[in-house]
Formats: C-alpha cells, structure tokens, sequence
C-alpha cells in the first residue's frame, strides 16, 4: 500500500495571518521577534546547564532536553507562518505538508512525555529523597528520555501516513497556518469516523495518562509537604515545583482543548489560537518560566555570561 492517497498528491493552500498589509507586517514582526526569543533563551538555558557543575542533575537533564524540543517543536511551524505571511506563494507540497506535520506531532507528543517524567522526578526528589540517586540514575534518565523520543517519533510516524491514505477532493485550502490533523479532518471527502476515533484514543493515551503521572505524582507531593512542620520549609519545596506547574498547566490545557474536544464542536479560529499558543508561545516562555524563578540559573547567567560580555 502506499504511503500517500496519490489521488490527493497536489499542493496544499495554507493561510496567512491576515490579508491586511499592515497587521501582515505586524504579525510577521511579532512571529519573528517570538521566534528569535524562543531559540536565545533555550539555547542560553541549554549553555548554562552545561556550564554550571550544580546544574548537572536529572532535572537539569530533562530541563535541556525540554530546551531542545522547544526549539525543534517551534522550528516546524512558525517558519511556514513567517514565510505564508509576506510571501504571495501560500502553497505546500503533499510531502512537505507530511514532514511539517510528522515532526510537527512527534516534537509535541515527546514534550508531554518529557513533563510528566518531570513531575515523577520532584516525586523522587522530594517524596523519596533517600533513594532518588538510585531511582533517577543516569541510566534510568537516558532510558526515560529515550522512551519519549523513541514513542514519539513512532506515534507521529503512523498518524501521519494514516492521515495522508485519506482523499482531500473537497479542497486544498487548510484553513490553518500550518500542517495539522484536524483541518485536514475538515476537507477530507473520504469517511473521517475511523480515523478521529483513532485520534482519539492516541491522544487521550498519551495526553491523559501523561496527565495522570504528573496529578498523582503532585498528589504525593502534597502529601509529604503536609508533613513539614515549618512554613517556610513547605514554601521551599513547593517553590522547586512551581516552575513546572506553571508550563504543564499551559501546555496540557491548549493540547486537550485542541486534541480532546469533539470534532463537531469545533471551531476554526479557536483550533488556529490555540495550535499558536502551544506550538510557538509556549516553547517561548518555558526556558523565561524555568529561569525566573532559580537562583542557580540567574547567577550562572550573571556571573559566567554578562561579566564575559561586558568584558
């Protein structure tokens, strides 16, 4: 069987983020300007780990793979919206589509395994203080990270060729910014009942249960910091997981909104924000959010990078 349907090997319309020539140049500024902060402050949150000797805990570890994702998980989108935004030439290839749209799932889905694995690590580290060496080796993270990885890439890999064996002789227009399953549901002339089961079901395994992990490793958590006589030592180990609250919080709301809601509800320019917020915002403000609030990573920053600068 073939990989692609080659009754839908054509070209693909995609939209612009808008049709008046100075919200055009607007959002082509304001895309840029999020794009260059999201590859500065992961790159610079991946160089300070390295840098820093206190930094190279699992943690850490996970934090930078999380870096690297951000980068990759933005890189496939808003280059296509900065491009489709000042360029008359709004079209993509079937393969192009499918190689935006495959990296595009893969990188996502890894970032929800990857935060969940973050959430069992401040279970490990605060519930189970003892044995956390013995629980998050550096065997047993790599093992994690792989997992993510490895999952992930598979995951995406059967999406996307399931996606593409659909007949798109409706249109060619997407009514999105860039490659996505769900609008690709919307223009598809073939029975698309199988396949949004199918949606489904992957992402409530990978979305839910990754949710799950991370509730009932917060749910301990709570438990044990109940169990801490002083205030300002609950303030302590609550502050570690704030941090990582704050972007599962982000990032899981937008994915299940997107992913999780019946397709006959669906709403076109509510699918196209939040697809924007998880996939070029998010990356974004994760390294700012893991930044601000740790003291290691602000005096490593001023210390090693701006006295080198000012120099």
């Amino acid at each position: 069987m073939e990989l692609f349907n080659q009754s839908s090997s054509s070209r693909f319309f995609l939209l612009g983020l808008s049709t008046l020539p100075y919200l055009e140049v607007l959002g082509f500024l304001t895309f840029l300007l999020m794009y260059l902060i999201t590859l500065l402050a992961n790159l610079l949150l991946i160089i300070v780990v390295r840098i820093n000797p206190k930094l190279q805990t699992p943690m850490y570890f996970f934090r930078t793979n999380l870096s690297f994702i951000d980068i990759c998980f933005s890189s496939t989108v808003v280059p296509i919206i900065l491009k489709n935004t000042l360029g008359k030439d709004r079209s993509i290839s079937l393969v192009e589509c499918a190689v935006q749209m495959y990296f595009h799932l893969a990188f996502g889905s890894t970032e929800c395994f990857l935060l969940a694995i973050m959430a069992y690590d401040r279970f490990a580290a605060i519930c189970r203080p003892l044995h956390y060496n013995t629980i998050m080796s550096k065997t047993m993270c790599i093992c994690l990270s792989a997992a993510s990885w490895a999952s992930s890439f598979i995951n995406s890999m059967i999406q996307v060729i399931y996606t593409f064996q659909m007949s798109f002789c409706h249109s060619h227009h997407i009514n999105h910014f860039f490659c996505e399953v769900p609008p690709f549901l919307k223009i598809s002339c073939s029975d698309t009942w199988l396949h949004e089961v199918s949606m489904y079901i992957t992402a409530g395994i990978i979305v839910s249960l990754s949710f799950i992990l991370i509730l009932s490793s917060y749910i301990h958590i709570l438990s044990t910091i109940k169990k801490i006589s002083s205030s300002k030592g609950r303030y302590k180990v609550l502050s570690t997981c704030a941090s990582h609250i704050i972007v599962v919080s982000f990032y899981y709301g937008t994915i299940m909104i997107l992913y999780l809601r019946p397709h006959s509800h669906s709403s076109s320019d509510i699918d196209r924000s939040v697809s924007i917020l998880y996939s070029a915002v998010t990356p974004m403000l994760n390294p700012i959010i893991y930044s601000v609030r740790n003291k290691d990573v602000k005096d490593t920053i001023r210390k090693n990078l701006i006295i080198h600068v000012s120099k």
